[in-house]
């Protein structure tokens, strides 16, 4: 099977129709699904522990036209988990934290530790592959570390008999996603001009 998968789009319509055009133009058997942060919260951190009831056109950048394009099942981020706390409102809800496709567990990333320097620290998962976003940088990681090879776009990667983590990096501002063959082990990292 063939995915694309596609993180952080921050509600930003012309990176993410950028994007999704890619996708059907290198991939079009992919199915495509989202590893939340789908839409951008206007509430900080901060301020959201004391916002509640607001209405959700003030809580976030929510477009026709952007909503149009989100055609494919999507895990929640943590911009979607705002959102509910300071509107009050069920609509996220129902995303689920993660999806387990053939060999991989797909998570936000919302839910690690991350150190300083924006390292996370994975859950245990048992799959081989732990799919995620959240930090906007693309990567390949084994054993909580990001490996130290260089990313061609474009050039699939053999996955060796290890688990990984794949940071897919962010559609908003980067326009990149990845694509994740399982019948043949291998991940190709993407971006759209």
């Amino acid at each position: 099977m063939i995915y694309a998968l596609l993180g952080d789009l921050h509600s930003s319509m012309e990176d993410t129709k950028a994007v999704l055009t890619h996708i059907q133009q290198t991939a079009s058997d992919a199915e495509i699904i989202g590893l939340g942060d789908l839409y951008e919260c206007t509430v900080s951190k901060k301020k959201a522990k004391n916002v509640t009831d607001l209405p959700l056109q003030k809580a976030a950048v929510v477009e026709e036209g952007f909503e149009k394009l989100l055609t494919f099942p999507s895990i929640r981020g943590n911009q979607e988990e705002r959102i509910t706390s300071v509107t009050g409102i069920d609509r996220f809800t129902t995303l689920p934290e993660t999806i387990e496709i053939d060999g991989a567990t797909l998570m936000h990333g919302h839910q690690f530790q991350w150190n300083i320097n924006w390292q996370p620290t994975f859950p245990a998962f048992k799959k081989k592959l732990l799919f995620f976003g959240h930090s906007h940088e693309s990567g390949l990681y084994h054993k909580n570390k990001k490996l130290p090879i260089h990313i061609t776009f474009g050039k699939p990667i053999a996955l060796q008999e290890k688990q990984y983590g794949v940071n897919v990096g962010s559609v908003v501002s980067h326009r990149e996603w990845c694509l994740y063959d399982s019948n043949n082990q291998t991940i190709t990292f993407m971006c759209a001009l």
